[in-house]
């Protein structure tokens, strides 16, 4: 019998903690997942400090290991005491959560675009479609090389990488929405899947929806309870929430959100 958790944290240990870029850690613990369920690429879980609890998107998913991994870019107060703690130390996990990434696709050619530590659920749907036989470009954009996340090991794995760089350190010379325009220009896709700062999604948007080409986002909003009762993450004019009906969108429900790439909301409910 699979039992996701909802309301109490699964207790477990920090097995290992990569220093993907200055900025960015991974972390990885295991997980039952005969127990708890295999999460889909594009969920979140919450994790728990024992002081304060935020949604983390999963960057790996290991079936074999029994393992997830977690990237987290050290921001602010909760991110940074997370980026403080070693290997053996503890954390709570509760999830997984959220409507996922689509993975019913074989032999289809998929574009992956990632912004910054939006690679993270990136790398975890593109890990999942290269296994099902899927052609996976990558593009892996960051403002400066030190910055790029999971650029090689996906090259490892099968996948074509288009590294991009705000100040050209590495690859191509701009934004990921450059990039985008350069990918296109030589490849047809049948899907594209992205995650990143919203400004940066808003631009691949209106790239996609003028060539007509099928895709799935990942949003980001302020998120408290995770299970969709608080009404915190909803959307205009829908009231979809991020944490329930998203936080990946695909084609259809995206064109119906009127707040994406406009604005956002505080944790009281202010437009920013």
């Amino acid at each position: 019998m699979v039992i996701k958790m909802v309301n109490a944290p699964v207790i477990v240990e920090i097995k290992k903690i990569i220093e993907e870029t200055p900025t960015i850690k991974t972390f990885l613990f295991d997980w039952d997942m005969d127990k708890y369920g295999i999460p889909n690429p594009g969920e979140f879980l919450m994790i728990w400090n024992f002081e304060n609890e935020k949604p983390m998107s999963i960057s790996i998913i290991d079936k074999v290991k029994m393992q997830l991994g977690i990237s987290v870019k050290d921001v602010g107060e909760f991110t940074h005491a997370l980026h403080q703690l070693k290997e053996g130390d503890k954390i709570g996990i509760r999830g997984s959560y959220g409507h996922g990434f689509s993975t019913d696709f074989e032999d289809k050619k998929i574009l992956a675009i990632g912004g910054g530590v939006g690679m993270a659920p990136i790398n975890a749907i593109s890990r999942e479609l290269l296994i099902k036989g899927n052609d996976v470009s990558v593009i892996a954009a960051g403002v400066t090389y030190d910055e790029l996340l999971f650029m090689n090991s996906l090259k490892e794995i099968g996948a074509t990488v288009h590294p991009c760089t705000d100040d050209g350190s590495f690859g191509f010379k701009g934004f990921a929405t450059d990039c985008c325009l350069d990918v296109l220009k030589d490849n047809e896709f049948d899907m594209v899947v992205v995650c990143g700062p919203e400004i940066m999604m808003k631009g691949i948007y209106d790239i996609l929806n003028e060539r007509d080409i099928d895709y799935e986002f990942s949003l980001e909003r302020y998120m408290k309870c995770a299970i969709g009762i608080c009404g915190q993450c909803c959307l205009d004019p829908t009231g979809w929430r991020v944490c329930a009906e998203g936080p990946v969108f695909n084609k259809e429900n995206l064109l119906q959100i009127d707040e994406f790439g406009k604005y956002k909301r505080d944790a009281s409910g202010t437009k920013l």
